[in-house]
């Protein structure tokens, strides 16, 4: 994936090594802080000083909302990046829609968070409304000696609940493992045996909440998180339990979170993160001034390394575009590994049905992305290869990897994938299904040489080797071998086709895949359907 990168506009303050990096490699950026929404919206139209066009990429860090309309402002945005962790400041749904590529960079602040976490639980070990080590330093300072009245406990045979077992979210728990804390975690995209590999026990929520001392949330917020630790979870908690969130604002229910700890269902707290930043709302306030709480200004990431990383890593993945290599952090669009495989969904779409896409507005049936096989990273990353190859020449609103799966959805299209890897070779078998024209699953490989094959078709087997797809292969399908296949090659001589080779398979329906020297639309034909 490469995009045209020579503008660049940075709207909130981020290290210096970014700008240098961007514009060592003829990016030409423009620095501008802390702009209101409307003059952002004007920003983003300008036509910047030495080049005749507008900006290509947008790098924000928390404070700027790229919202909607922030997208639909510019007709050039190409790419916005977050120089952090999570987008969710982002309006993922809009940039999709455009084509506007959306990076972060996870990796770089997730030390530093980790170990803010930590030190968190550690003060969260003292019984806040007698002690914790600020507390002591400053009574000592005032020439008290109140060592029985700063008496906590120990993190020593405590029960940690992880909720999140990302890259924080591990790190954290390897940590507080060297405490003596027993580590228990919660995370659906990993399995018993990846959190066995890091010594934390993986539990269905139902069963964290009685068991868990100490609760630190490390997932982003989206509307499955939205609230997860709520009135309901605290009062299925362990009496006193303590609650840490370094992630966002919205995870834990603030109201909730203020009512436990009056009436003791919790323990304490510590919090990086709100809701609304800076807090404004009275109940956020009044929790922030709570004696059992611990609160921090969103500094999670607030350290010399941390900020260099993210800044090194959002500038190197722009400059990655720039000079048409792959980006490795799309939020829309998954790693490498999946990427050799893309050209076999993109060729099963291809060979699928036409498709005629609703107008704008007029929403038919929704179509899903069923993907499954957990041997793949992305399964979604295929199927969007598919929705690609199939809607390619079917919509004339800039077609990519990035808006394919929305556009489908309005076609009402719904695309499912198995994956296969029992054995030596790995197959991939993709299933089309549309309400009006019926069902389609077409089952392929890539080899050795990298070249897309297909096997077969439903329940047509194109051989033991099957057939290498690419560029100029028609496919139709028909019921009579002889017959369908003399009108397939009478009907593309008649449009001045050479043909260079023929494939059958055969079941309940014929399928043939003709290959042909020239480029060239499939014609129509009568007595067969093609695709």
């Amino acid at each position: 994936m490469s995009v045209t990168l020579r503008n660049v506009l940075i709207s909130d303050a981020v290290d210096p090594l970014c700008v240098q990096l961007l514009q060592e490699h003829g990016i030409n950026v423009t620095c501008k802080y802390k702009l209101p929404k409307e003059e952002l919206l004007k920003e983003i139209k300008t036509i910047c000083l030495y080049f005749v066009q507008n900006y290509d990429g947008l790098i924000v860090r928390s404070d700027t909302k790229v919202t909607g309309d922030v997208i639909a402002a510019s007709s050039t945005l190409r790419v916005v990046g977050r120089a952090g962790t999570g987008v969710d400041n982002i309006d993922i749904d809009a940039a999709t829609r455009k084509g506007v590529i959306v990076l972060n960079a996870p990796g770089g602040n997730s030390i530093s968070a980790c170990e803010l976490t930590c030190a968190l639980i550690a003060n969260l070990a003292s019984d806040l409304l007698f002690r914790n080590v600020a507390s002591a330093c400053q009574s000592l300072r005032e020439g008290r000696w109140d060592r029985k009245l700063y008496t906590g406990s120990e993190l020593h045979g405590k029960t940690l609940a992880v909720l999140g077992l990302g890259r924080i979210g591990r790190e954290v728990a390897t940590r507080m493992q060297a405490y003596g804390m027993r580590t228990i975690g919660f995370d659906p995209m990993v399995t018993a045996e990846g959190a066995k590999s890091f010594n934390v026990e993986k539990m269905e929520l139902e069963e964290i909440w009685p068991l868990a001392d100490y609760i630190t949330v490390h997932t982003p917020l989206i509307p499955q998180t939205k609230n997860l630790i709520n009135n309901e979870v605290l009062t299925k908690c362990k009496k006193g339990v303590r609650v840490v969130n370094v992630a966002r604002g919205g995870i834990v229910d603030e109201s909730a979170l203020l009512n436990a700890l009056k009436d003791g269902r919790c323990g304490g707290a510590a919090l990086d993160v709100f809701v609304e930043e800076p807090p404004k709302d009275p109940v956020t306030l009044e929790l922030i001034q709570h004696p059992k709480v611990m609160a921090t200004p969103h500094l999670g990431a607030s350290t010399d390394e941390a900020q260099q990383r993210v800044a090194v890593e959002i500038a190197e993945q722009f400059i990655a575009l720039a000079i048409q290599l792959q980006t490795r952090r799309s939020s829309q669009v998954p790693s490498d590994w999946s990427r050799q495989c893309a050209s076999v969904g993109r060729c099963h779409g291809a060979f699928q049905w036409p498709v005629d896409l609703p107008r704008q507005g007029n929403r038919k049936t929704d179509g899903q992305d069923d993907s499954r096989g957990r041997e793949l990273e992305s399964m979604k990353f295929l199927s969007t290869a598919v929705l690609a190859g199939m809607l390619t020449g079917h919509t004339k609103n800039g077609l990519n990897l990035i808006n394919a799966p929305a556009l489908a959805k309005e076609a009402g299209i719904l695309v499912s994938l198995k994956h296969d890897s029992s054995n030596e070779s790995q197959f991939m078998e993709v299933t089309v299904k549309h309400a009006k024209m019926g069902s389609h699953s077409a089952r392929g490989t890539v080899r050795a040489d990298e070249l897309p094959y297909l096997l077969s078709i439903n329940d047509a087997t194109f051989g033991q080797s099957g057939i290498v797809l690419g560029n100029n292969a028609h496919l139709f399908q028909g019921q009579d071998h002889n017959t369908n296949l003399a009108s397939i090659v009478s009907g593309l001589a008649a449009q001045g086709a050479t043909i260079t080779s023929v494939a059958v398979a055969t079941g309940k329906n014929t399928w043939f895949v003709v290959r042909t020297a020239e480029t060239m639309q499939t014609p129509v034909i009568p007595g067969v359907v093609a695709f």
